[in-house]
């Protein structure tokens, strides 16, 4: 919670909902006609269908529009919510922030009646996503720490179907590696400030880094290193999501 009371200052400027994972999010939920959304943070990618937020910073939760749900100021592993309290429960970019990820599924499993859907990242292929690899290898380290493999989180939910959410060059959300396409938006720190893995970093490991990306910006070094990615229009930065049905 203390990482989205720094972040969230920003968050609803920089974390904009993009429509096309949005829709694949909703896809995902099926034809839930009751949703729960848990680590709801400003409310982004709640269908009309959502019925309660569950949010434990609130400081993101004042951010969140006034016709949104009615949001619920608890943490993830602790709900206080009856069993089966609505048709499907949904968890995005959240999971890997949780203190106590198996009492947190569990939640999941108890409050949801049909579907849990959870929208997270492969930390092995998000890991090796350049900024990452090149830049900034020692917040990739530090992101180790605290990644979900997705196989833990299938084997926790009971057993559950993947599919890749490949990232637009032009995403709106700007969650770490939504701006493959675009690498000067790294060197912005309104940016970095609505990314988590930036503020628990300190500048001392990052700014070395960013110096070596603006400078291999300048000089076109990194335009033709990553030449195959300048007329891609989607990536699989290593963006999953979770389906299982109970």
């Amino acid at each position: 919670m203390a990482t989205y009371d720094s972040i969230g200052t920003t968050y609803a400027d920089t974390r904009r909902p993009d429509p096309r994972v949005s829709a694949r999010i909703h896809q995902a939920l099926g034809g839930a006609a009751t949703v729960i959304n848990v680590g709801a943070g400003t409310g982004s990618y709640e269908p009309p269908e959502t019925v309660l937020a569950v949010e434990p910073s609130a400081v993101m939760i004042a951010q969140r529009p006034a016709e949104s749900a009615r949001t619920l100021e608890a943490s993830a592993e602790s709900i206080p919510l009856a069993d089966d309290s609505a048709d499907a429960v949904m968890a995005l970019l959240t999971v890997h922030h949780w203190s106590d990820l198996e009492a947190g599924i569990g939640e999941l499993r108890r409050i949801a009646r049909q579907r849990i859907v959870i929208f997270t990242f492969d930390p092995d292929i998000n890991h090796s996503f350049w900024l990452l690899d090149e830049y900034l290898p020692e917040a990739a380290e530090f992101d180790d720490t605290r990644a979900v493999a997705v196989d833990r989180l299938v084997t926790l939910l009971g057993g559950a179907r993947t599919e890749t959410v490949p990232i637009p060059y032009d995403c709106t959300d700007g969650f770490l590696a939504a701006f493959w396409r675009r690498p000067e938006a790294y060197l912005d720190p309104q940016v970095r400030a609505g990314i988590s893995m930036f503020a628990q970093i300190s500048d001392d490991v990052i700014q070395p880094g960013l110096a070596r990306l603006s400078d291999d910006l300048s000089s076109g070094r990194w335009h033709q290193h990553h030449a195959d990615l300048l007329d891609q229009e989607a990536l699989d930065v290593g963006y999953r999501l979770l389906v299982a049905d109970l």
